[in-house]
């Protein structure tokens, strides 16, 4: 289609001489859409552009945290102010409190802050710490939801597990894996038997309150709050993993949406302005519990770097203002709207599923409940279509598995394009189904 990826394969081929796979996580390999990863060069503010010059309007938001788009005015200039003083010195710094306090602002169920360097270090700790807090050893989690590629947690995940078809992950030991307990997304029966069974021995439920690493599925009527009442009956945590959704779903994230408060939360992402940054957080009486005020060991030589900080802290304070959920909220009905139009016109084996500013379309006609519903999607359709958006300046996640993300950088005409884009592409599969 006349675009040139010459340079991205060039650069990748010399990465897989130094580098596993090329890449440094797995989900960039663009394994599951069967050709070499772009390369990027440079972002501003709703565009990535590689390093053949090709200009791309974003929907991977760098995983979620991108919501205020590219190279913000505020951000950049926060980061300057503190490179100047110093970019890291292993002490405290006041902007770590200034961040904990804007977050307990924004989440109100929310007492002390714990900031560590990556959602998988946010999810690691959560779940030692409720292990430690109850005294209990199981953890309950959802098929398909990706909490980071922690031992306990790394047992029927989604996202690049699911993508490179990998069960599990081997250097998992088994004694570890059988302290984790897998149930379904939306089955409320599943966790009561499991409850039933094994309650006094749980200590938390961890999930992704509205799941983002399985693609995005709502949580189904009723279900968030059964699995607040289930805890609290057998005493066992509730832990919502907002890596992604925090600050992005409303300005207190799922928990604020639907009404619900977690005994744990889990943050990384936003809170960084797209530095490395995770964060978990809670009640007091079990925040308490870590060092050095409790016998729950966490440490981090970097955790509160003041780079991460400062760029987290200045965008959630652009975040601090209804108006830019309101835009989020238009931005995401308008692309929604087109996209839903198009299958529709074209009678399209396809559905999207779409929760504040996050989408995925799914490759099925039926509606997308859990990671069974998941992975009976037309895999092959989507990484068709991923390169027909991609040839047309659309860059989407590679991946079925992968949540979309809008970002307030977006004009109304990059989503006039993108629901042009969309359309041509599923004419073009219409033609090969």
């Amino acid at each position: 289609m006349g675009i040139s990826w010459s340079k991205s394969s060039q650069a990748f081929a010399r990465a897989k001489q130094s580098i596993p796979g090329g890449v440094n996580s797995p989900a960039r390999a663009f394994t599951a859409v069967e050709m070499d990863p772009l390369f990027i060069e440079r972002g501003t503010g709703a565009y990535l552009y590689d390093l053949d010059g090709n200009q791309y309007i974003d929907y991977v938001n760098s995983w979620g945290p991108m919501i205020l788009g590219y190279n913000h005015p505020h951000v950049l200039a926060a980061l300057k102010d503190q490179l100047a003083k110093g970019s890291s010195f292993g002490a405290p710094t006041e902007v770590e409190t200034e961040l904990a306090e804007l977050i307990k602002e924004f989440c109100p169920a929310i007492d002390k802050v714990r900031m560590v360097n990556s959602g998988t270090e946010a999810t690691m700790s959560a779940i030692r710490l409720a292990r430690g807090y109850t005294g209990r050893d199981k953890i309950v989690k959802i098929e398909g939801c990706y909490h980071g590629h922690a031992d306990s947690l790394l047992v029927e995940a989604g996202s690049g597990v699911a993508t490179l078809g990998i069960k599990g992950s081997p250097g998992v030991t088994s004694n570890t894996a059988c302290e984790t307990i897998v149930v379904p997304f939306n089955d409320q029966p599943a966790v009561e038997q499991v409850f039933t069974e094994y309650g006094s021995e749980i200590a938390a439920l961890i999930l992704e309150p509205v799941t983002g690493n399985m693609g995005v599925i709502a949580p189904q009527t009723a279900y968030l709050k059964f699995l607040r009442s289930i805890t609290k009956k057998y005493q066992s945590l509730l832990i919502f993993d907002e890596v992604m959704t925090g600050f992005r779903l409303a300005r207190g994230g799922a928990q604020e949406l639907y009404n619900i408060a977690a005994d744990l939360t889990t943050f990384g992402k936003i809170i960084g302005g797209g530095m490395p940054v995770g964060a978990f957080a809670g009640k007091k009486e079990i925040m308490d519990y870590i060092a050095p005020d409790g016998p729950v060991y966490q440490a981090g030589t970097l955790s509160g770097n003041p780079m991460a900080m400062q760029a987290g802290l200045a965008t959630l304070k652009e975040l601090n203002d209804s108006q830019k959920y309101q835009k989020l909220a238009e931005l995401s009905q308008q692309l929604a709207a087109g996209i839903e139009k198009n299958i529709a016109e074209l009678d399209f084996p396809a559905h999207l599923s779409k929760v504040g500013s996050m989408f995925t379309l799914f490759f099925s006609k039926e509606e997308v409940k859990n990671y069974h519903d998941v992975q009976n999607c037309r895999l092959d359709l989507f990484a068709s279509y991923f390169k027909l958006m991609l040839a047309q300046g659309i860059y989407l996640p590679p991946s079925q598995f992968e949540a979309n993300f809008i970002s307030l950088a977006l004009s109304k005409a990059d989503l006039e394009k993108t629901i042009a884009a969309n359309y041509q592409a599923l004419k073009q599969l219409r033609t090969d189904l």
